[in-house]
């Protein structure tokens, strides 16, 4: 596995963690996972364009 690879696996977890919809993160709103999501978004581009 590339260190890209490992990332992206990572931050799908970490996103699907900052879901509000899971009782410890109800009162976080969507700030952390649209957060998460623009990272997730970037390292896809990263990759797709083989930065990473």
């Amino acid at each position: 596995m590339t260190i890209g690879t490992i990332l992206l696996i990572v931050l799908i977890v970490l996103l699907i963690g900052a879901l509000p919809s899971w009782p410890y993160s109800s009162g976080w709103g969507y700030r952390p996972t649209g957060l998460i999501g623009v990272v997730l978004i970037i390292v896809i581009v990263l990759l797709l364009m083989g930065r990473i």
